[in-house]
């Protein structure tokens, strides 16, 4: 069964989380966006042993601190989608432009799609894509244990933001309802920012994308 602690991590208090099976006790990495020696610590606070790094996106707090990651762990890196490429040729950019001195461009081994499963130990969580954010953001969904990783696409009463480059705010909308919301209302969520909720919460109270908002 799927287990997990969520790391905070960057100025941004970005929520890196590792996840592992309880069983075999290996485990993953989503979105090592920085603060590399918090998550090690995670690592060996758990006893775990990381077989691979998974992205929602390329953002630099979720993907800065990818390569040293993944290299000090001797694993491949999976996700997000191709479509975010161009967010981890600007890895230098965004390190100047936010003072990310630990930030490094890196190479995915593997771009996720819809339709996608990713494996760890017992584990296998559906990779959803979730495009709106950023053109290549991925969503990774245990049905077991009814829990979800959804980087920034969602949060407790709010959404991603859309005005980075290829945001696009009507294509965000449409991933929430038509990709997520259908998997049920008890799926919990970890966003990539800020407390934990449901989808059925959001549903009943978002602002932004609960039933009956135009």
């Amino acid at each position: 069964m799927l287990r997990y602690q969520i790391v905070p991590v960057t100025p941004f208090q970005q929520n890196c989380t590792l996840f592992w099976c309880d069983e075999t006790l290996e485990g993953a990495i989503v979105d090592p966006g920085g603060d590399a020696e918090l998550i090690k610590a995670a690592v060996k606070q758990n006893n775990v042993n990381i077989t691979k790094v998974l992205l929602t996106h390329a953002h630099i707090d979720h993907a800065g601190a990818t390569k040293s990651i993944a290299n000090f762990f001797d694993v491949k890196v999976e996700g997000p989608h191709k479509e975010d490429q161009f967010w981890i040729d600007l890895i230098p950019m965004q390190k100047e432009r936010f003072g990310f001195s630990h930030a490094e461009a890196f190479t995915t081994n593997r771009w996720l799609d819809q339709g996608d499963k990713v494996h760890f130990g017992n584990v296998e969580l559906d990779v959803y894509f979730c495009p709106g954010h950023t053109p290549g953001h991925v969503v990774f969904v245990d049905k077991e244990t009814k829990l979800a990783q959804v980087g920034d696409v969602l949060f407790k009463g709010s959404i991603g933001r859309t005005d980075f480059p290829r945001g696009d705010h009507p294509t965000l909308i449409k991933s929430i309802r038509e990709n997520l919301f259908p998997l049920g209302d008890d799926i919990q969520f970890i966003p990539g920012h800020g407390p934990m909720s449901t989808f059925g919460n959001e549903r009943r109270s978002n602002p932004y994308v609960a039933d009956g908002v135009a």
